[in-house]
């Protein structure tokens, strides 16, 4: 027999946004340099090779989030303790949709994800850098 899911991604996409910020690509371009903002890359090691980065952004492998944000975990970023505001994004906003609600139902806040992700960063003109930072590593 076959699964039968209740909830699919579009319900699920429809309910994070409705529960987290959502940052139009002008406003997230706005609080680029912000000492007071993390931006936190989702996106797969692969595609920061493939599409480049955004300077100063901290990247946390999508499937990492919970295990570097909750303080209690062997795996815990101190980035993540800090008294900042967290703007998630990846490559086009659905998976900085989830993360960002997942982020808020743990207790981090205060916590947005930008709309159309990387893709509409490059594509305004934000700034891009190439793949020369590790995993978990922040540019200061």
């Amino acid at each position: 027999m076959a699964q039968t899911i209740s909830r699919g991604y579009k319900t699920l996409l429809e309910e994070a946004n409705a529960a987290v910020r959502t940052l139009t690509i002008d406003e997230a371009l706005g609080l680029a340099g912000n000492g007071g903002v993390v931006f936190v890359d989702l996106r797969d090691p692969r595609e920061l090779e493939r599409e480049g980065r955004m300077p100063g952004a901290f990247h946390c492998p999508r499937g990492m989030l919970e295990f570097w944000i909750d303080p209690e975990s062997p795996y815990a970023k101190p980035v993540f303790q800090e008294d900042k505001t967290f703007v998630f994004f990846c490559a086009g906003g659905w998976r900085s949709a989830l993360a960002a609600r997942t982020a808020q139902d743990m207790g981090l806040k205060p916590v947005a994800h930008i709309e159309g992700g990387f893709g509409a960063w490059k594509k305004a003109g934000g700034a891009v850098e190439g793949p020369d930072i590790a995993v978990g590593e922040k540019r200061s």
